[in-house]
């Protein structure tokens, strides 16, 4: 059976709702850390939940930490996925896979600001690429994450949470989304269809 994305399998609690969204979609998913079945498929989808250095060690453990930056096809990075596509994180200093220029940071909690940043936020466009084609402006996502990269020239989409961050960015062939399409809605589910056939 042919096959339509390939998901790095790194752990994380959100696998099954993610591949339940793209069968929604009409989409084939395969979980895999096989650097062959990677390469060969015709999308790849980076997850991940948990702390940014077990990631990576994951990763590395799979030898995958060299094989992705290679990728010729479109690769969409989720949460911690999308982190792990910049230079590094700053939660335990850790080195990332060096796609995309930036540097995840901790978010400053406050009385009315808790850290975790969990919930519904609204995501700016910063302009309009396919990956966000036919989502409103202000159109609102679901989040649960610690750390965020603040707004580089990859960011097509900027979210705020005592300070403004990316919240999807998009270089070349490599996008992500620090939010969780599989649990936003519509316009979640709008933008992996947009993932799977708008973008090359």
């Amino acid at each position: 059976m042919a096959v339509d994305v390939a998901i790095i399998k790194g752990g994380g609690a959100n696998i099954a709702s993610l591949r339940f969204a793209l069968e929604r979609l009409g989409a084939t998913s395969m979980l895999t850390t096989d650097a062959g079945q990677i390469r060969s498929a015709p999308r790849v989808i980076l997850p991940g939940v948990g702390a940014a250095e077990d990631a990576m060690e994951k990763l590395h453990l799979a030898e995958l930490d060299t094989v992705i930056p290679t990728l010729q096809q479109p690769l969409l990075g989720i949460c911690l996925g999308m982190q792990l596509l910049f230079d590094g994180s700053e939660e335990d200093d850790t080195r990332c896979l060096g796609m995309i220029a930036g540097r995840a940071r901790l978010f400053e909690a406050s009385d009315d600001r808790p850290v975790p940043h969990m919930g519904w936020n609204s995501v700016q466009k910063d302009n309009a690429p396919a990956l966000l084609e036919g989502i409103d402006n202000n159109a609102y996502f679901y989040f649960v994450h610690s750390y965020a990269v603040d707004v580089t020239p990859a960011t097509i989409g900027t979210a705020s949470y005592g300070r403004d961050f990316s919240a999807v960015v998009a270089q070349d062939n490599f996008m992500g989304t620090q939010f969780h399409p599989e649990r936003s809605g519509k316009n979640g589910a709008r933008l992996l269809q947009n993932f799977l056939t708008g973008v090359s």
